[in-house]
């Protein structure tokens, strides 16, 4: 049946409905309980303390992650191990300490057995436990591990020359080369070394692709970084055959 239309029965909306907020609770009136899920979603999202950074701080109990924890000593054996040198550490008879260190010892053996071919392998496992432990695993050491400290020492760090480079294309040797030239006397000696270093300079020309590789360009720069001493006559030098298409697809390979 058709519904009837009166004045007191009007057509139904078509429009849907918006939800009806939840009334606001009068002071002194009981407030509703939250829900377990909300609660702990109250309990475990903090806002950041900078109010124009987006970002949210998650506390989430039970779940941790690498940067909240302590830094490993030795990465290459994962937490469950420092875990267990720690339970080791904390047990209280050296009986016990002893048997559970000979059972982490088997255990770091078993993660690299490619290392149990090297002669001194079970000794860097017993210096290994005593850096995890920072030697503070009273046990009897089958091996003597007071040099184990070592291996967890930095080397110095390298001072990095720090020597000016004229033409960076050509490389810190090359201008070493070029005043060299400059005082060297007339020779076969000096003959071989223009020819080689004319030949090394078209190829680091090409190896670079620092703008035109052709002859001319490399006597101009040999002639220039020398101070005018070495002048290649190219009507009669003749430079070694390279192979230019070598040193493109060298290029793309490393792209």
């Amino acid at each position: 049946k058709e519904a009837v239309v009166t004045p007191n029965n009007p057509p139904p909306s078509t429009h849907p409905r918006a939800p009806t907020p939840d009334p606001i609770p009068e002071q002194g009136s009981p407030t509703r309980s939250l829900s377990p899920r909300e609660g702990r979603r109250n309990k475990t999202i903090s806002k950041n303390t900078n109010p124009h950074s987006p970002i949210t701080t998650m506390e989430i109990e039970g779940l941790d992650y690498n940067t909240q924890r302590e830094k490993l000593l030795m990465p290459e054996y994962g937490r469950e191990v420092q875990k267990m040198v720690d339970l080791a550490i904390s047990l209280p008879t050296k009986s016990e300490r002893q048997r559970c260190a000979a059972t982490i010892i088997r255990i770091m053996d078993r993660m690299y057995p490619q290392n149990r071919q090297l002669a001194d392998h079970e000794q860097k496992l017993w210096d290994h436990l005593a850096l995890m432990s920072q030697f503070k695993l009273d046990i009897d050491y089958p091996y003597d591990v007071a040099q184990a400290a070592t291996i967890a020492t930095k080397p110095e760090p390298m001072s990095y020359p720090m020597s000016n480079i004229p033409v960076r294309h050509y490389g810190k040797l090359m201008g070493e080369i070029f005043q060299q030239l400059k005082t060297m006397p007339e020779g076969k000696q000096r003959d071989e070394l223009v020819r080689q270093t004319a030949n090394q300079m078209k190829r680091m020309l090409l190896q670079w692709s620092h703008g035109t590789t052709d002859d001319e360009k490399v006597a101009a720069d040999l002639e220039h970084y020398t101070d005018g001493r070495i002048k290649l006559d190219l009507k009669t030098f003749k430079f070694e055959k390279i192979n230019e298409r070598d040193f493109h697809d060298n290029r793309r390979k490393k792209k």
